[in-house]
């Protein structure tokens, strides 16, 4: 466990010699009174009892100041990114804060120590790195691409001095997370060298045994291997400088990791790897004349060497992604050997040694792996405009801004579309606890299923037992999975419904005393415009088909089967006549239908559906039997009336003043406290044009959730109704069913 405890001599005179390799490094980076405030502070921070050793042992201050060695050393950044590691940590014990880290060294470095502050409180919800996910919402945390390279930096200093730790757990949980995120970051960053490096050190730690048996076979076969690159250089060298080329070549043996892979691979011994190293050829060409040389020496390797088309890899042309540019070619060298050879320039070879740390600039990058994948694009760009760390410093990062990521109360990490509600993240959970989401619980704050999730959120889905998918999800839900799960919920709803309603209608038939015949109801449907048995069978459950009408129509056709009503007569063609325009444009646009309690001569009924009332806007819908049913605009029915039966719509509206109760139906859920309930039913009873038919009250976890039906007269006192019930203390929502 980590404890406080004061720095040895040996440390003092440790970081002491490490502050003045830092300040040689960077003095030129830095501003004038940078030196003496970083000094007073980290001296405070000596003598104070608030510094914590990890769980090496290991002191911070000094872990701090290596890391920034590395940080400017090996990966080239600058002012900014060097003093937000040194701070980082002073800030985290409470030597100073954000504030104060912006008024003594500027908003650029205050950045930097927030993504770093960032990325720790993710670390505590302890998802598993071990994944891409993961991956993507450190990159969303770290808000800044320079945080990324010091936890890079970080990782690569802290796995350099851990070998001789006892704290074995430790050691190989941080080179998993070397392996599993860090390597993997370095190498879409082009910091080759360091994801080597942390490779080999991840394999050193995880697999002790198969690291030192590669690195003690390298060492055995040194001695041939460096005869064998010396015999093949030897002439190609000759020839490169007969064509007047400035240039270098060195072999490069590679990373016993890199061997490792390639073993596991072909699954064979270190005596079946055969290309351990790879000739590298560097050439001192002017930016104009870099891929002409690069080609010059393809062609004079391959004239010597047959090569193998295969295994040719053109990154000149076109460059890797994150601006690696080199041309691999493999050609058969002496005895029968093959032999990787890599033509680049100086500039190449920097990049891919260093990085593009000071590189590139990362503007208006897209989300998603291509996003990732993109960085670097303009790399080029970013070279060729010569202040290359201003471009870096210049930029914030703007990746994954098409995802969010977000956590289970478990910490459990899911990667949801921007954009994605509560109800997405609940069917991503698993289908059932979509199925049955009331809600939510993101920071102790309740919300409903449509509310958007922001990355690093913390969800807690709430659910109920009586609760089903409904078909205004479908404008809910963002991602395809929550979607098709919705549908097939509704599709197997309906089918439920389609069930029940088909046994409904039978035992009605037996009760008239009509005996049911599968032709003649098949008649009856297609009489009533349902081409399928479901859709006829749904629309008497949801009571778009009344079933009356239904057993009337199939008893009509009962008896014309029968031939006890004489067929219609076909009207002749000669009698016919085509409606005027005029009759055209009327049915066309259609009367607008006037809804009075003293209408007469219009057979209406209001929808069970979506159980209209006075001052709701709606539609008609005629339905088969001839009669008009009433529903609301927003029924959950009207898309599918609207798209399979248009030419049954008929516009309508209220007329004069609501007299009649209509029977609405509200859902109200809330915390359950002592007397909610009371409260409730109290604010309804006072109203005496409001008369409380029913109500149903389920509590769990804490909440309550209950259903009123409620007598009233139109939506004014509707809408006054709801706010009352709103405002009720406890009280989270209240929603018209």
């Amino acid at each position: 466990m980590p404890h406080t405890m004061h720095l040895t001599q040996d440390e003092l005179c440790q970081l002491r010699t490490l502050q003045d390799q830092l300040l040689e490094l960077t003095k030129s980076e830095l501003h004038a009174d940078d030196c003496d405030n970083i000094r007073q502070i980290m001296a405070q921070a000596v003598d104070s009892d608030a510094l914590q050793r990890n769980a090496f042992g290991m002191s911070p201050l000094v872990v701090d100041v290596q890391t920034a060695l590395v940080v400017a050393q090996e990966i080239g950044l600058t002012r900014a990114a060097i003093l937000g590691v040194l701070l980082d940590g002073l800030v985290l014990v409470g030597m100073l804060d954000i504030g104060q880290v912006q008024r003594l060294f500027g908003e650029e470095v205050a950045v930097i120590v927030r993504g770093l502050n960032n990325v720790r409180s993710l670390y505590q919800k302890n998802p598993s790195v071990q994944s891409e996910n993961f991956r993507g919402l450190l990159l969303s945390f770290a808000e800044d691409m320079r945080v990324i390279l010091i936890l890079i930096a970080n990782r690569l200093c802290l796995m350099r001095q851990i070998k001789d730790s006892d704290n074995d757990e430790a050691r190989r949980s941080v080179s998993m997370e070397a392996a599993y995120l860090y390597a993997p970051l370095a190498h879409k960053l082009g910091l080759y060298k360091v994801k080597s490096e942390l490779e080999d050190l991840s394999l050193k730690y995880l697999e002790h045994d198969a690291y030192y048996m590669i690195k003690e076979k390298l060492n055995a076969t040194k001695k041939s291997r460096d005869a064998y690159i010396e015999q093949f250089i030897g002439p190609v060298r000759e020839r490169l400088e007969a064509a007047g080329l400035k240039f270098h070549m060195k072999g490069r043996t590679k990373s016993i990791h890199s061997i490792w892979q390639k073993m596991k691979k072909q699954r064979c011994g270190f005596e079946g790897i055969y290309d351990l190293f790879a000739i590298r050829v560097i050439l001192d060409s002017a930016p104009d004349r870099e891929k002409q040389d690069c080609w010059q020496v393809f062609s004079i390797v391959t004239d010597m060497y047959q090569s193998n088309p295969k295994r040719m890899r053109d990154w000149l042309s076109v460059p890797k992604s994150n601006g690696y540019e080199s041309l691999h070619i493999t050609v058969l060298g002496p005895e029968k050997k093959w032999v990787e050879v890599q033509i680049r320039t100086e500039r190449m070879d920097e990049i891919a040694e260093r990085g593009l740390a000071a590189h590139w600039r990362y503007k208006g990058v897209k989300g998603g792996e291509a996003g990732v994948e993109s960085w670097l694009q303009n790399i080029r760009e970013a070279l060729e405009a010569g202040d290359d760390l201003q471009l870096m410093d210049q930029f914030r990062m703007d990746l994954y801004e098409d995802e969010v990521f977000v956590f289970t109360p478990k910490g459990d990490l899911f990667k949801l579309p921007k954009g994605a509600t509560v109800l997405d993240f609940a069917y991503a959970i698993h289908t059932k606890v979509g199925n049955k989401c009331t809600g939510g619980r993101i920071g102790g704050r309740m919300v409903t299923l449509r509310q958007e999730l922001q990355s690093g959120d913390q969800v807690e889905i709430m659910t109920h037992q009586n609760q089903v998918p409904k078909q205004d999800w479908l404008s809910v839900a963002k991602t395809g999975r929550a979607r098709s799960k919705i549908r097939q919920a509704l599709k197997e709803q309906a089918a439920r419904q389609a069930a029940f309603a088909k046994e409904e209608l039978e035992r009605k038939l037996k009760n008239r005393k009509m005996d049911i015949d599968e032709a003649t109801l098949m008649h009856t449907m297609n009489r009533l415009g349902y081409k399928v048995v479901t859709d006829f069978y749904v629309a008497l459950a949801d009571g778009t088909l009344d079933i009356n009408r239904a057993l009337d129509a199939y008893a009509h056709q009962q008896r014309y089967d029968r031939g006890e009503i004489a067929p219609a007569q076909t009207q002749s063609a000669e009698n016919f006549s085509m409606p005027t325009e005029a009759q055209q444009v009327a049915t066309k646009s259609g009367d607008v239908l006037v809804i009075d309690e003293n209408l007469r001569g219009v057979d209406f009924t209001l929808a069970r559906c979506c159980h209209p009332v006075y001052g709701d806007e709606v539609f008609g819908f005629v339905t088969a039997g001839g009669g008009i049913k009433i529903h609301r605009v927003n029924c959950p029915n009207a898309a599918a009336m609207r798209s399979r039966f248009g030419y049954r719509i008929l516009k309508a509206r209220w007329a004069g003043k609501g007299g009649s109760q209509y029977a609405i139906t509200l859902r109200v859920v809330g915390q359950d406290d002592l007397g909610i309930v009371n409260n409730i039913t109290s604010i309804i009873s006072k109203d005496e044009k409001i008369l409380l038919r029913s109500i149903s009250i389920d509590s769990q976890d804490g909440l309550f959730s209950g259903t009123l039906t409620i007598l009233l007269d139109d939506t004014s006192r509707l809408k006054l109704l709801v706010q009352k019930l709103a405002n009720v203390k406890g009280v989270k929502e209240v929603v018209r069913l």
